[in-house]
């Protein structure tokens, strides 16, 4: 088969997966390990360095910057050029990538312009890591990877649920509440979240507030909101990197409304570290949040 036929093939691979993303295709020449490839957002570095993809350059990492702790053994030395909201366009022409993986709420503005300087990938959903990791796959020339990937991912949860199923036993399915407690405000997380898809594909549920609102998140002004979070379990997200926010949780563990919510007065609160959980947006940040919840139910299988 030719260079053309295979390019030819590749794009209407690209254009199958097209629902729900924008594509700009050029013709990549090159295998996949010899193409540079920039990524404009969080869970399109996830993905390549899942596929075994070591970008070019990625943009600044919403914490820890500037790169989140669980990617840089990966991403050691890769280049960065600004911020998700704001890459540096100069930048990413001087690194003349092959691809730029790049999402259309963030950089749809600037879409035209990149597309000049490589093969375009803009998918619409940050959060929607399986779409990203099937895309890229595809873009990538990594597309036995990314479905080993998936079919790991699917065997994963088929695991896990069985045995939520059997720690909980007639209670099963909880309705479950994502929590940020925030130096200010509360946020709580909707099933549309990143971590509220993968809670909800688990089999958790969701209590009548979350079912009803859109978007993905809802914000908490006062500690008077907090029986519309009410649920049987709550994750909340720890900020390592902000003693006001750490204060701010010890308090709402004293408060009243608190101690008379289901889950902190059936001990089901597990504490997780916030950035897998909201802000990773790839397999690898969602296969860490598998592992926090098995190692909770490892603690409760040896109760």
């Amino acid at each position: 088969m030719s260079r053309c036929e295979q390019t030819a093939l590749s794009r209407r691979r690209l254009l199958r997966l097209s629902l729900g993303l924008l594509l700009l295709p050029l013709p990549v020449a090159g295998r996949a390990a010899e193409l540079r490839v920039v990524t404009l957002f969080q869970g399109a570095t996830d993905s390549a360095v899942a596929l075994g993809v070591t970008p070019c350059a990625v943009v600044d990492s919403w914490s820890e910057r500037p790169t989140y702790r669980y990617l840089r053994p990966a991403l050691s030395g890769v280049a960065h050029v600004g911020l998700e909201t704001q890459p540096s366009l100069e930048d990413i022409a001087l690194l003349q990538p092959d691809v730029i993986v790049a999402s259309r709420f963030r950089h749809a503005r600037i879409a035209p312009l990149l597309a000049r300087m490589g093969q375009l990938v803009m998918l619409d959903e940050v959060f929607e890591f399986k779409q990203t990791l099937q895309t890229m796959g595809v873009a990538l020339q990594r597309e036995a990877q990314a479905q080993r990937l998936l079919a790991h991912w699917q065997r994963r949860i088929g695991q896990l649920r069985r045995r939520l199923q059997s720690v909980f036993g007639p209670q099963w399915p909880l309705t479950v509440s994502v929590l940020d407690i925030r130096e200010d405000h509360i946020r709580s997380y909707l099933p549309d979240s990143f971590a509220g898809l993968v809670l909800s594909e688990l089999g958790f549920v969701w209590n009548s507030t979350a079912r009803a609102a859109s978007g993905t998140s809802l914000k908490l002004a006062s500690r008077e909101s907090l029986p519309v979070v009410d649920a049987a379990l709550f994750v909340v997200f720890q900020r390592r990197t902000s003693a006001v926010a750490e204060q701010q949780y010890q308090r709402l563990l004293a408060h009243p409304l608190w101690q008379q919510l289901q889950a902190p007065r059936q001990g089901r609160v597990w504490t997780v570290d916030g950035v897998p959980w909201s802000l990773s947006g790839g397999i690898l940040g969602a296969s860490l949040m598998l592992d926090d919840i098995e190692q909770q139910l490892r603690v409760l299988e040896g109760m």
